[in-house]
């Protein structure tokens, strides 16, 4: 009887050991709660992200000059294809989310998609070092009509490998950080409360590969030679991807489970034709599997909400054995939650065009002011947007270290705030971001005015590069703010069988957003130019961007309003353990006792 006793609390005590999430090792065996996971496989994650953004941002950050300095594009013309060259980057991840979710899993599509990504850095380093595939040098710093144009096949080339790049990152991106917070089992009340801070430590190493990129590999590209300033981040990706293989045997991995979109699909063709149906009283009368189906696939069933009722008419039972007739009651609540979120997407919109113009015309401007330190350096246009990293990377810590603990014991909410009161703080940043810079662009063309250099030549103006601080350094608060929750939020609200494609949400919003900024430059400037005062022209100091940025500024304000409206209304999903309780109940303990010892 002992020894019966004995072996079973050993066999409960070896359990516990193991995930709950349903996650696998390489080998598709159960893991080890103490040998895989956590930080010390989200080590090699975080090492490989803050390469490949160093690689990423080392063309984006500088494209634009690039594009108007040795392919003779006008400001316009390169604007937009700097948007929307980074609008299929980020529009690029639905497919990726979709082949992992459905077919290869996380590990395989973003291991075959970052080979992929490193041909095509190979072939644009190779594109930007041959003279042949460049028009010659333009002599003329006004009008890029004059100059002659790079040719059809100069075209291709450069831009063939740069959109190659694009489509490969549709299978990184969307995998790579849903596989990060995948090493945290949400059924350890330990992981849960690390996973909590896996988000902002994830965009941490982001913008610190951002920072190098905006600073070094800027200052390299535009002093020393875009061979080189290409070429670092191309074997830099090699080495990122040799660190992501070498953490292997430590990860944890979610299996495929089929495609989300015929999963959707599937419920909302089955309500729409039992639209006529009536719904059952009580729930419990819909269609669902056993909770044994779900044990075994490791999957979650989750029971019935009220919200988007309309579907629920998708689980009615008796209508037809034909899978496009009738679904589980968890396939009609996952689809609910994808639902649900896109209203929260689509406000996040214009904040993503927001990041648009930063990397675009706010660097853009930095090419008309002076830009010496001393009479030797002259800094660089794009390394700004070091400011911008700088700025987040603070408010990040600040954020993580201070901020949260404040709102913890305030709140008794383990994340300090909600996902969606820490997005809107970032929404009202984005308000701020624009009405600073139209005030900075306002006071910049009264200087060009002053100084003649506003009708014909665009002169460099007596005014510090400098005088552009506050609008970058606000863009990495809004950042810190919106981003981070914007990812977390998309992530967390997902089913569980769906993360890949919840992270692609968070993506598609940046897509679209550089999509819109290229629309709403193209808009603006058409019709401006027709009223002949145009706001957007390749002479900025005879432009008129400080009533562009008003524009988006009084655009962002009613975007936030829409967005609070919706939030109100939001339902946040059901925890699928009670690991969030436990740690809201460690902090009321907390609480508590400090009251009892003040007392």
């Amino acid at each position: 009887m002992a020894d019966a006793a004995a072996d079973q609390e050993a066999g409960v005590l070896d359990v516990d050991n193991y995930t709950k999430d349903g996650t696998v090792d390489w080998k598709g065996n159960a893991v080890l709660r103490s040998k895989t996971g956590r930080w010390k496989a989200c080590s090699f994650i975080l090492g490989y992200e803050l390469i490949e953004r160093m690689m990423f941002n080392g063309i984006a950050a500088n494209l634009i000059i690039y594009l108007t300095t040795k392919l003779n594009q006008g400001t316009l013309t390169a604007s937009n294809n700097v948007t929307n060259w980074t609008g299929t980057v980020w529009i690029m991840p639905i497919l990726g989310a979709y082949v992992a979710d459905a077919h290869l899993g996380r590990y395989r599509t973003f291991f075959i998609s970052s080979l992929v990504c490193f041909m095509a850095m190979s072939l644009l380093t190779l594109t930007v070092s041959i003279p042949s595939l460049k028009p010659p040098p333009c002599s003329t710093a006004i009008s890029k009509e004059n100059c002659k144009q790079a040719s059809k096949l100069q075209l291709a080339m450069f831009f063939g490998s740069l959109y190659l790049l694009a489509i490969a990152s549709g299978g990184t991106k969307p995998n790579i950080s849903t596989m990060g917070a995948d090493q945290f089992d949400d059924f350890d009340p330990k992981e849960k409360a690390q996973k909590l801070s896996f988000f902002n430590w994830w965009l941490f190493s982001v913008f610190s590969g951002i920072l190098f990129a905006s600073t070094i590999l800027v200052y390299i590209q535009d002093n020393v030679g875009w061979s080189l300033g290409y070429g670092i981040p191309t074997i830099g990706l090699g080495v990122a991807i040799l660190i992501f293989v070498v953490g292997t045997p430590f990860y944890r991995h979610k299996l495929p489970s089929g495609s989300p979109f015929i999963k959707m699909a599937n419920v909302i063709v089955a309500a729409t034709w039992n639209w006529r149906l009536p719904l059952p009283n009580d729930p419990n009368q819909l269609y669902e599997l056993d909770l044994q189906h779900y044990s075994k696939n490791g999957t979650f069933k989750i029971d019935s909400t009220p919200s988007l009722r309309f579907l629920n008419k998708a689980a009615l039972r008796g209508v037809s054995s034909d899978p496009w007739r009738i679904c589980t009651v968890t396939e009609v609540e996952e689809t609910k939650q994808m639902v649900r979120m896109i209203p929260i997407m689509v406000c996040t919109f214009l904040p993503s065009t927001m990041v648009a113009q930063s990397h675009t015309l706010f660097i853009k401007q930095g090419t008309t002011l002076d830009r010496s330190i001393g009479s030797h350096f002259k800094v660089p246009p794009a390394s700004l947007y070091a400011f911008v990293t700088i700025s987040m990377l603070l408010t990040i810590l600040i954020y993580d270290r201070i901020f949260v603990k404040i709102m913890q014991r305030v709140t008794k909410n383990p994340r300090g705030i909600t996902m969606l009161q820490r997005m809107g703080i970032g929404m009202i940043c984005h308000v701020l971001v624009m009405t600073v810079a139209s005030q900075v662009e306002k006071h910049r063309l009264h200087i060009a005015a002053k100084y003649g250099s506003s009708a014909e030549v665009q002169k460099e103006l007596p005014l510090t590069i400098f005088i552009l601080l506050p609008q970058f350094i606000l863009t990495g608060v809004a950042d810190a703010f919106l981003q981070i929750a914007s990812n977390e939020f998309f992530y967390d609200q997902a089913p569980e069988n769906m993360k890949s494609l919840g992270s692609s949400y968070f993506m598609t919003s940046l897509g679209i957003g550089n999509f819109l900024s290229s629309f709403i430059l193209s808009k603006v400037s058409e019709i401006t130019k027709r009223q002949g005062n145009g706001w957007i022209l390749n002479n900025l100091n005879a432009s008129h961007l400080d009533y562009f940025y008003a524009l988006l500024a009084v655009m962002s304000s009613v975007n936030l309003f829409i967005f609070l409206l919706i939030s109100k209304f939001y339902i946040y999903k059901a925890e699928v353990s009670d690991s969030i309780q436990v740690l809201t109940d460690e902090l009321k303990k907390k609480k508590s006792k400090g009251l009892q010892q003040t007392g």
